[in-house]
Protein backbone atom coordinates (compact mmCIF):
# COMPACT_ATOMS: atom_id res chain seq x y z
CA UNK A 1 0.00 0.00 0.00
CA UNK A 2 1.47 3.28 -1.21
CA UNK A 3 1.68 6.10 1.18
CA UNK A 4 0.00 9.49 1.07
CA UNK A 5 3.42 11.28 0.78
CA UNK A 6 4.44 8.38 -1.83
CA UNK A 7 1.50 9.71 -4.17
CA UNK A 8 2.08 12.77 -3.80
CA UNK A 9 5.48 12.53 -5.14
CA UNK A 10 4.49 10.47 -7.92
CA UNK A 11 1.70 13.12 -8.86
CA UNK A 12 4.48 15.70 -8.61
CA UNK A 13 6.29 13.49 -11.00
CA UNK A 14 3.94 13.24 -13.76
CA UNK A 15 3.38 17.02 -13.91
CA UNK A 16 7.04 17.21 -15.09
CA UNK A 17 6.44 14.32 -17.46
CA UNK A 18 3.57 15.65 -18.87
CA UNK A 19 3.83 19.25 -18.74
CA UNK A 20 7.17 21.00 -20.53
CA UNK A 21 6.33 24.56 -19.12
CA UNK A 22 6.88 22.82 -15.31
CA UNK A 23 10.25 24.15 -13.95
CA UNK A 24 10.20 23.39 -10.64
CA UNK A 25 8.49 21.81 -7.69
CA UNK A 26 7.45 24.94 -5.51
CA UNK A 27 5.93 26.06 -9.57
CA UNK A 28 4.10 22.73 -9.55
CA UNK A 29 2.86 23.18 -5.92
CA UNK A 30 0.56 26.03 -7.66
CA UNK A 31 -1.23 23.94 -10.46
CA UNK A 32 -4.78 23.81 -9.60
CA UNK A 33 -4.71 20.69 -11.20
CA UNK A 34 -3.06 18.91 -8.80
CA UNK A 35 -4.90 21.00 -6.23
CA UNK A 36 -8.01 19.18 -7.70
CA UNK A 37 -6.94 15.35 -7.81
CA UNK A 38 -6.02 16.03 -4.20
CA UNK A 39 -9.04 17.48 -2.72
CA UNK A 40 -10.94 15.05 -4.59
CA UNK A 41 -9.14 11.85 -3.17
CA UNK A 42 -10.29 13.00 0.14
CA UNK A 43 -14.20 13.65 -1.08
CA UNK A 44 -13.98 10.26 -2.52
CA UNK A 45 -12.90 8.51 0.63
CA UNK A 46 -15.89 10.59 2.42
CA UNK A 47 -18.27 9.12 -0.31
CA UNK A 48 -16.91 5.03 -0.17
CA UNK A 49 -17.44 5.93 3.70
CA UNK A 50 -20.96 7.23 3.46
CA UNK A 51 -20.14 10.26 4.50
CA UNK A 52 -21.93 11.98 1.49
CA UNK A 53 -22.64 15.09 2.79
CA UNK A 54 -19.37 16.29 3.69
CA UNK A 55 -17.77 14.60 0.37
CA UNK A 56 -20.21 16.60 -1.61
CA UNK A 57 -19.29 19.68 0.64
CA UNK A 58 -15.43 19.06 -0.40
CA UNK A 59 -16.09 18.56 -4.04
CA UNK A 60 -17.92 22.07 -4.47
CA UNK A 61 -14.97 23.70 -2.50
CA UNK A 62 -13.10 22.24 -4.44
CA UNK A 63 -14.64 23.39 -7.92
CA UNK A 64 -14.69 27.19 -6.42
CA UNK A 65 -10.92 26.84 -6.19
CA UNK A 66 -9.55 25.57 -9.03
CA UNK A 67 -12.29 25.35 -11.38
CA UNK A 68 -12.85 21.97 -11.90
CA UNK A 69 -15.93 19.72 -10.93
CA UNK A 70 -15.17 16.23 -9.82
CA UNK A 71 -17.98 14.19 -8.65
CA UNK A 72 -16.92 12.65 -5.11
CA UNK A 73 -18.28 9.26 -6.61
CA UNK A 74 -15.92 9.27 -9.73
CA UNK A 75 -13.00 6.81 -10.01
CA UNK A 76 -9.79 8.06 -10.73
CA UNK A 77 -6.66 6.07 -11.21
CA UNK A 78 -2.83 6.75 -10.47
CA UNK A 79 -1.10 9.52 -12.85
CA UNK A 80 -3.71 11.36 -13.69
CA UNK A 81 -3.34 14.86 -14.75
CA UNK A 82 -5.14 17.82 -15.58
CA UNK A 83 -3.32 20.85 -17.33
CA UNK A 84 -5.07 24.21 -17.11
CA UNK A 85 -8.01 22.59 -16.22
CA UNK A 86 -10.97 25.14 -15.96
CA UNK A 87 -14.38 24.07 -16.88
CA UNK A 88 -13.42 20.26 -16.22
CA UNK A 89 -16.46 18.17 -15.35
CA UNK A 90 -16.09 14.64 -14.51
CA UNK A 91 -19.49 13.37 -13.59
CA UNK A 92 -20.54 10.45 -10.84
CA UNK A 93 -20.15 7.22 -12.32
CA UNK A 94 -17.13 8.15 -15.09
CA UNK A 95 -13.92 5.63 -14.04
CA UNK A 96 -10.52 7.21 -15.15
CA UNK A 97 -7.66 4.32 -15.51
CA UNK A 98 -4.02 5.37 -15.24
CA UNK A 99 -1.69 7.44 -16.96
CA UNK A 100 -4.44 9.80 -18.12
CA UNK A 101 -3.99 12.93 -19.39
CA UNK A 102 -6.86 15.90 -19.26
CA UNK A 103 -6.98 19.32 -21.19
CA UNK A 104 -9.03 22.34 -20.15
CA UNK A 105 -12.98 22.98 -20.50
CA UNK A 106 -13.61 18.35 -21.29
CA UNK A 107 -16.58 17.02 -20.29
CA UNK A 108 -17.64 13.05 -18.80
CA UNK A 109 -21.08 13.81 -19.13
CA UNK A 110 -24.36 11.92 -18.71
CA UNK A 111 -27.28 10.83 -21.21
CA UNK A 112 -30.07 9.43 -18.62
CA UNK A 113 -31.52 10.74 -15.36
CA UNK A 114 -31.71 7.08 -14.06
CA UNK A 115 -29.74 5.98 -11.17
CA UNK A 116 -26.91 3.86 -13.26
CA UNK A 117 -23.89 3.32 -14.99
CA UNK A 118 -24.30 6.53 -16.94
CA UNK A 119 -20.75 8.19 -17.80
CA UNK A 120 -17.79 7.33 -19.42
CA UNK A 121 -15.39 4.46 -18.65
CA UNK A 122 -11.64 6.01 -19.56
CA UNK A 123 -8.78 3.56 -20.49
CA UNK A 124 -5.25 3.84 -19.75
CA UNK A 125 -2.76 6.09 -21.38
CA UNK A 126 -5.68 8.24 -22.84
CA UNK A 127 -5.15 11.71 -23.71
CA UNK A 128 -8.59 13.95 -23.70
CA UNK A 129 -7.93 17.03 -25.88
CA UNK A 130 -8.99 20.75 -24.93
CA UNK A 131 -13.20 21.13 -25.20
CA UNK A 132 -13.63 17.57 -25.65
CA UNK A 133 -17.03 16.19 -24.56
CA UNK A 134 -17.15 12.23 -24.06
CA UNK A 135 -21.01 11.48 -23.30
CA UNK A 136 -22.28 8.41 -21.99
CA UNK A 137 -21.82 4.73 -20.40
CA UNK A 138 -18.89 4.37 -23.13
CA UNK A 139 -15.52 3.05 -23.25
CA UNK A 140 -13.03 4.68 -24.42
CA UNK A 141 -9.77 2.42 -25.17
CA UNK A 142 -6.09 2.22 -23.83
CA UNK A 143 -3.77 4.42 -26.21
CA UNK A 144 -6.61 6.54 -27.25
CA UNK A 145 -6.05 10.49 -28.27
CA UNK A 146 -9.12 12.05 -28.72
CA UNK A 147 -9.29 15.84 -30.34
CA UNK A 148 -9.84 19.05 -28.98
CA UNK A 149 -13.40 19.81 -29.15
CA UNK A 150 -14.58 16.34 -30.88
CA UNK A 151 -18.02 14.37 -29.14
CA UNK A 152 -17.78 11.08 -28.55
CA UNK A 153 -20.73 8.94 -27.87
CA UNK A 154 -19.94 5.59 -28.98
CA UNK A 155 -17.51 3.28 -27.73
CA UNK A 156 -14.03 3.50 -29.25
CA UNK A 157 -11.47 0.76 -29.42
CA UNK A 158 -7.61 0.45 -28.05
CA UNK A 159 -5.30 2.73 -30.02
CA UNK A 160 -7.73 5.20 -31.72
CA UNK A 161 -7.53 9.06 -32.35
CA UNK A 162 -10.90 10.39 -32.80
CA UNK A 163 -11.89 13.87 -33.79
CA UNK A 164 -14.51 15.85 -35.26
CA UNK A 165 -18.40 16.40 -33.91
CA UNK A 166 -19.57 13.55 -34.09
CA UNK A 167 -16.35 11.90 -33.08
CA UNK A 168 -14.98 9.62 -36.11
CA UNK A 169 -12.13 7.42 -36.14
CA UNK A 170 -9.06 9.23 -38.45
CA UNK A 171 -6.34 6.82 -36.66
CA UNK A 172 -6.93 3.08 -36.10
CA UNK A 173 -3.69 1.11 -34.42
CA UNK A 174 -1.23 3.51 -36.45
CA UNK A 175 -2.65 3.35 -39.70
CA UNK A 176 -5.14 5.98 -41.27
CA UNK A 177 -8.62 5.18 -41.66
CA UNK A 178 -10.02 5.72 -44.92
CA UNK A 179 -13.36 3.49 -44.98
CA UNK A 180 -15.41 2.50 -41.30
CA UNK A 181 -14.29 -1.41 -41.09
CA UNK A 182 -18.12 -2.59 -40.48
CA UNK A 183 -17.75 -3.28 -37.18
CA UNK A 184 -17.41 0.17 -36.28
CA UNK A 185 -20.23 1.20 -38.58
CA UNK A 186 -21.80 3.22 -36.41
CA UNK A 187 -22.43 7.35 -36.20
CA UNK A 188 -18.48 7.50 -35.16
CA UNK A 189 -16.88 6.90 -38.85
CA UNK A 190 -19.99 8.70 -40.63
CA UNK A 191 -19.87 12.48 -42.70
CA UNK A 192 -18.72 15.48 -40.00
CA UNK A 193 -22.01 17.79 -40.35
CA UNK A 194 -19.30 20.49 -40.37
CA UNK A 195 -18.05 19.39 -43.78
CA UNK A 196 -21.03 19.63 -45.29
CA UNK A 197 -21.90 23.02 -43.96
CA UNK A 198 -18.67 23.86 -45.23
CA UNK A 199 -19.33 22.61 -48.57
CA UNK A 200 -22.64 24.13 -48.59
CA UNK A 201 -20.99 27.52 -48.14
CA UNK A 202 -18.37 26.83 -50.55
CA UNK A 203 -21.30 26.01 -53.30
CA UNK A 204 -23.27 29.40 -51.64
CA UNK A 205 -19.91 31.63 -52.40
CA UNK A 206 -19.74 30.01 -55.57
CA UNK A 207 -23.44 30.79 -56.40
CA UNK A 208 -23.30 34.51 -55.35
CA UNK A 209 -19.63 34.70 -57.25
CA UNK A 210 -21.54 33.95 -61.03
CA UNK A 211 -24.06 36.46 -59.94
CA UNK A 212 -21.88 38.81 -59.55
CA UNK A 213 -19.86 38.04 -62.91
CA UNK A 214 -23.22 38.26 -64.04
CA UNK A 215 -24.37 41.24 -62.81
CA UNK A 216 -20.28 42.93 -63.75
CA UNK A 217 -21.18 42.26 -67.33
CA UNK A 218 -24.51 43.51 -67.78
CA UNK A 219 -23.45 47.21 -65.96
CA UNK A 220 -20.36 47.00 -68.50
CA UNK A 221 -22.40 46.48 -71.20
CA UNK A 222 -24.75 48.79 -70.04
CA UNK A 223 -21.84 51.69 -70.00
CA UNK A 224 -20.60 50.70 -73.29
CA UNK A 225 -23.75 51.68 -74.61
CA UNK A 226 -24.29 54.49 -72.94
CA UNK A 227 -20.87 55.53 -74.10
CA UNK A 228 -22.25 54.45 -77.57
CA UNK A 229 -25.48 56.72 -77.16
CA UNK A 230 -23.29 59.26 -76.40
CA UNK A 231 -20.95 59.21 -79.32
CA UNK A 232 -24.32 59.58 -81.54
CA UNK A 233 -25.26 62.45 -79.68
CA UNK A 234 -22.62 63.99 -79.89
CA UNK A 235 -22.47 63.32 -83.58
CA UNK A 236 -25.74 65.00 -84.10
CA UNK A 237 -24.88 67.75 -82.29
CA UNK A 238 -22.00 68.51 -84.41
CA UNK A 239 -23.83 68.34 -87.36
CA UNK A 240 -26.43 70.26 -86.02
CA UNK A 241 -24.04 72.68 -85.59
CA UNK A 242 -22.60 72.84 -88.64
CA UNK A 243 -26.15 73.24 -90.32
CA UNK A 244 -26.73 76.10 -88.49
CA UNK A 245 -23.55 77.81 -89.25
CA UNK A 246 -23.73 77.02 -92.91
CA UNK A 247 -27.31 78.75 -92.88
CA UNK A 248 -26.22 81.76 -91.14
CA UNK A 249 -23.29 81.95 -93.59
CA UNK A 250 -26.38 82.05 -96.54
CA UNK A 251 -28.16 84.38 -95.04
CA UNK A 252 -24.99 87.15 -94.52
CA UNK A 253 -24.56 87.06 -98.46
CA UNK A 254 -27.58 87.46 -99.54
Amino acid sequence: MWSVWERIREDIQTVFKKDPAARSVWEVLTYPGLHAIWMHRMAHWLWNHRLLFLARLLSQINRFLTGIEIHPGAKIGRRFFIDHGMGVVIGETAEIGDDVLMYHQVTLGGTTLERVKRHPTIGNNVLIGMGAKIIGPITIGDNCRIGANAVVNKDIPPNCTVVGVPGRIVIRDGKRVEEPPPVMDNVINKIDPEDEIIQNLRQQIELLQQQVEILQKQIDEQQASMQEMKGELDTVRYHTLTHAHHDEGDTCCR
